[in-house]
């Protein structure tokens, strides 16, 4: 048994395990493909960038501040909106290279919204942050779902010849020893 834990491939090699040495679980070996986005982590960007706002900060401050953390898209286009809001640019102007891209045109057009206007733009944050989480479940319950529909392919097809071997053919054995047997033929 202890000789199979040393010879079975893990996630560290077997002389590390041996020596107990402790490193990093998973090696990066600047494959980013294998790499998972986190589902929450749009949402936790708003809500930051809802707490900077509602702290006082400005806009753009608050903005540069959350692009630090915020994922790749998002990351990309507050900072560009910070910018131009540094410089002096209006809403409308600063926000439009955020407005062209999907993933990002519901915060730019809050952003131009609350400027235009003049409401909190920390409540807005706030409810695309819910927004955002709401999607997030919704696909991981999707995938649940699809996951679950998806084993039950080879789970049929594990067990649908045990089933036939040990329930379906010693009935139909049994049946029909009794019936050429039995002369009932």
């Amino acid at each position: 048994m202890a000789g199979a834990l040393l010879i079975l491939p893990g996630r560290r090699p077997s002389r590390a395990r041996l020596q107990g040495e402790r490193g990093p679980v998973v090696q990066n070996d600047g494959d980013d493909r294998h790499r998972r986005e986190d589902p929450l982590a749009v949402a936790a960007t708003f809500d930051l960038l809802a707490a900077c706002l509602r702290s006082g900060l400005p806009v753009a401050v608050a903005a540069e501040a959350v692009s630090l953390t915020a994922p790749a898209p998002l990351s990309e286009s507050l900072r560009r909106a910070a910018d131009l809001l540094s410089l002096g640019a209006d809403a409308a102007t600063a926000w439009e290279s955020a407005a062209s891209d999907p993933a990002t045109e519901s915060l730019a057009r809050m952003a131009r919204r609350s400027a235009r206007s003049g409401s909190s733009l920390a409540g807005s944050m706030t409810e695309l942050a819910t927004e955002s989480r709401s999607q997030a479940a919704d696909s991981a319950a999707a995938s649940a779902e699809r996951a679950g529909v998806l084993i039950s392919g080879p789970l049929g097809l594990c067990f649908l010849p045990a089933f036939i071997c040990l329930g379906i053919i010693p009935v139909v054995v049994g049946l029909a020893s009794r019936v050429l047997g039995g002369g009932l033929l």
